[in-house]
């Protein structure tokens, strides 16, 4: 303890004389920790399936959200802080010189990172408790949730983002002093200046087992198209698709980060080739700062990858979800016109009004609605407690006339024609779920409360745009409670059907399917935060980096180099991170949009329709660009104020 505290005053030094560094962590750690507890907070005011009508669990798209805000600030805070222990090599190395030893070298680096990881994770929950209720607001504004849902503050989700941003900082930290710790004085000097060992043992673990995944990941890609397509094996479940979709793009998205230290320099030597022959002198010091200086790359190169991986990744993956459901939907359906809601509601008895006017005609209304306790025992509904069976929701349509006037489903069991009377059909996936077989009796309560039994007549291949479970109109209209139809699907042209302030649509044009208006809400909601807080960290990193040179900048001056030569220096290094940053993500997103589309063809629209896969070339873009501005501004402004003080 007393060699620590001898110490102290070398670490007060340090915090004047990096205030960058130390400002830069503190930042990076408490915007990551409000993140977290932003969205961990509003997971914790959520239960099961509580979203609108159509749209997707409100509660799946709060944890993927949480998911993501966890990825991506694990991946900042980690890196940030051991970026700025690295700055510090050549400081480290004098230490060493005048005799500290590792341990104490350790240490010190240990209780600078504990205290500004600590202000960090306090500041960070503050700025949570309003952060939670706004986040909250938009969701409901959007329609994502339900009128009425707040974020109420609880201590366990703050808790947990503190407890991590802490962990993850300190790991980050640690880690780099123990590297810098371990080094000899004079071999810590002899590195100060050019990164030789960017890939620790940990790091190689890490990422060799990334790798392993990864190829997994790639094989099972690669196989799709020829494996077999079982009616009753396939992973057809949207909401499970969208996760194995999501998880496998974070999973290729971290396996390249893991190995940036070995990607990134013969990356950014191919990208920069056309600058070693240039005449300046800028184009030759941006070029070999860059190769020489790894680490500083790497650190910055990764919130740029983050955004642009992330962006191309999860928007493209919704993009050929919502493609694949648009033309599913146009496939499957029988109607020739659709009637949906206008400015008002449909009438309860729109298909009797329509086909009224025109003998022949073949109407049938399509009503969603919410059921509790589907495949419950009759003993459970007697429990009303939250976590009884028969309290469990499930989204259903109720279709009241012929279902094959309204859509063509890929039947397994049974025939659409059965679906009458006191009938229920179910999807593979549901069917499965429940041990349920052709004839079975279900039971479940509707939506004004009654409980009662239907007969399983209908087992039909999951759609990624239909409800898993079909109520028959004849036991269930009369106990929708107040539910207007959500679409009425006719068989020819229907006479002044504007007469019920309806929109008439003819189904072979139809537009894209409804539900991935939901699904690019959840999008923005799962990504917007995170890349929000990605594109903060590449200016926070940028600044440090910038504010770490100015001894750099000085010794440029003095062997004559230009003011405006030192900042267009500083500019390229940032366009080659940029550059580097954006070709690694347009490989992860061209990998998985191969993966995802050969997935949706082959195992989820099985001959029904098909996609071809299509790179999302405008957001890509558009989040290059946005990187681009952020890190030039933010690399060359810190630049001009030190070569200003460098005078």
């Amino acid at each position: 303890m007393s060699s620590l505290v001898t110490l102290l005053p070398v670490a007060a030094a340090a915090l004047r004389r990096r205030k960058a560094a130390f400002a830069g962590s503190y930042l990076a750690l408490t915007l990551g920790v409000t993140l977290v507890a932003t969205t961990g907070t509003l997971l914790d005011n959520t239960a099961g399936d509580d979203s609108p009508l159509g749209a997707p669990s409100l509660h799946k798209v709060l944890l993927f959200s949480a998911a993501m805000a966890a990825f991506v600030a694990v991946f900042v805070v980690a890196g940030t802080f051991a970026f700025a222990v690295a700055q510090r090599r050549q400081e480290i190395a004098m230490l060493r010189a005048v005799g500290a030893t590792p341990r104490q070298v350790v240490g010190l680096i240990t209780g600078e990172a504990a205290v500004v990881a600590l202000a960090a994770a306090v500041t960070g929950c503050l700025l949570a408790l309003p952060g939670a209720p706004a986040l909250a607001a938009w969701l409901v504004a959007r329609g994502a949730a339900p009128d009425g849902f707040a974020a109420h503050p609880a201590p366990a989700p703050l808790l947990t983002a503190a407890a991590v941003g802490l962990l993850v900082a300190l790991l980050g930290a640690v880690a780099a002093a123990l590297r810098a710790g371990r080094v000899r004085a004079v071999e810590a000097l002899g590195d100060a200046a050019v990164d030789r060992t960017v890939m620790t043992p940990v790091r190689w673990a890490c990422a060799l087992a990334g790798l392993l995944a990864l190829a997994g990941t790639v094989g099972y890609y690669l196989a799709a198209p020829t494996m077999p397509a079982a009616p009753g094996d396939q992973p057809a479940d949207p909401q499970l698709a969208s996760q194995w979709v999501l998880g496998a793009d974070l999973l290729t998205i971290t396996a390249l980060a893991l190995f940036a230290p070995l990607i990134v320099p013969p990356l950014v030597r191919a990208l920069s080739a056309p600058l070693a022959r240039a005449v300046g002198a800028a184009p030759l010091l941006a070029r070999q700062n860059a190769l020489t200086a790894v680490r500083r790359t790497v650190s910055t190169a990764t919130p740029a990858f983050l955004t642009i991986a992330l962006t191309g990744t999860v928007i493209g993956s919704t993009a050929a979800f919502a493609d694949a459901m648009t033309a599913q939907n146009r496939a499957t359906t029988a109607a020739r016109y659709v009637l949906r809601p206008g400015a008002t509601p449909l009438p309860d008895d729109a298909a009797h009004r329509l086909t009224a006017d025109r003998p022949g005609l073949r109407a049938t209304a399509t009503t969603p609605t919410v059921v509790t306790g589907l495949g419950a025992a009759p003993a459970d509904f007697a429990d009303p407690g939250e976590d009884s069976p028969a309290s469990a929701p499930s989204a259903a349509t109720v279709v009241d006339g012929d279902l094959a006037t309204a859509w063509t489903l890929p039947v397994v069991q049974g025939a659409a024609a059965d679906l009458h009377g006191a009938t229920l059909a179910a999807s593979t996936d549901q069917a499965r779920g429940h041990g349920w077989t052709l004839g079975d009796q279900v039971h479940l309560r509707l939506a004004d409360g009654t409980v009662t039994t239907l007969r399983l007549a209908l087992v039909y291949r999951t759609q990624l745009g239909l409800d898993e479970i079909l109520l028959s109109g004849d036991a269930t209209t009369a106990h929708l409670a107040g539910a207007h139809p959500g679409a009425v699907h006719l068989s020819a042209e229907p006479p002044a059907a504007d007469r019920l302030g309806g929109e008439l649509t003819d189904a072979r044009a139809l537009g894209p399917d409804p539900g991935a208006h939901y699904a690019w809400i959840a999008t923005t909601t799962i990504l917007g935060p995170a890349l929000l807080y990605a594109l903060i960290a590449i200016a926070n990193t940028m600044v440090m980096s910038a504010a770490d040179r100015r001894r750099d900048f000085t010794v440029l001056r003095l062997a004559g180099t230009l003011r405006r030569q030192v900042l267009h220096m500083v500019a390229l290094e940032a366009v080659l991170v940029v550059a580097t940053a954006a070709v690694l993500a347009l490989a992860v997103t061209a990998l998985t949009q191969y993966g995802t589309t050969a997935l949706l063809n082959h195992r989820i629209l099985a001959g029904q329709a098909a996609i071809d896969p299509q790179l999302p070339w405008l957001p890509l873009g558009a989040a290059a660009a946005v990187c681009l501005a952020l890190a030039v501004a933010a690399s060359v402004l810190p630049s001009r104020i030190a070569l200003a003080r460098a005078r």
